[in-house]
């Protein structure tokens, strides 16, 4: 593979990993961004995705500027935000965030925002937000414990993986539901073919594979 066509994910989670290789995208390199992740005063949910995601791409191509190897590479960054009307909620590291996020959203629509933006050597840029509208069944306070038991909430952005048990809470879903689960793929792909990546370059050696 030529160097420019190496990909670095600038992301250590494991669910952005395995959406990018569902679609027959293997990033050569995970290098997880360590960047501040506060909102700032007055930041809107979209405003601080995008902000997010363009901030670990760009932190994640800082580092590689002296690795010989990676330095001609992509970078692709990616954040998640759930959001009430403007309430940012948080990714809940305890019992008592969950709960509090589980109350806020049990019976109510709220919102997705994932940014995500793809950086190249020559210093350009490009970055997308994708909005996604969720809509919880009400939830019994058993429903709501049961699920906190089980852990599967932490770390989570709204105290929640759509992709797992909590799945059995969604009764209506208007957008990209993998940008839900942390990356969406149509708008990735556009992004990376846009800089030059071939998206489909391993698709028949996944098929054969599979």
């Amino acid at each position: 593979m030529a160097n420019q066509s190496l990909l670095v994910l600038a992301s250590g989670s494991p669910r952005r990993l395995d959406l990018l290789q569902q679609i027959g995208i293997e990033p050569d390199f995970l290098l997880p961004a360590d960047i501040d992740e506060e909102p700032m005063r007055g930041e809107s949910p979209r405003a601080l995705a995008l902000r997010l995601a363009i901030g670990k791409a760009g932190t994640a191509r800082a580092l590689l500027a002296n690795d010989a190897q990676k330095q001609e590479a992509l970078v692709l960054g990616a954040d998640t935000v759930v959001a009430v009307g403007r309430r940012i909620l948080p990714k809940a590291e305890n019992h008592e965030q969950a709960l509090a996020c589980l109350q806020l959203l049990s019976g109510r629509v709220h919102k997705v925002y994932t940014g995500i933006a793809v950086n190249n050597a020559a210093g350009i840029s490009r970055s997308k937000l994708v909005e996604t509208r969720v809509r919880f069944r009400r939830l019994s306070r058993q429903d709501m414990n049961n699920y906190i038991e089980t852990g599967e909430w932490q770390g989570k952005a709204g105290g929640y993986a759509i992709q797992g048990l909590a799945g059995s809470f969604v009764n209506k879903l208007v957008g990209s539901y993998p940008a839900v689960v942390g990356l969406p793929l149509a708008e990735t792909a556009n992004l990376l073919s846009g800089l030059g990546y071939q998206t489909q370059a391993n698709w028949q050696n996944a098929i054969e594979l599979a």
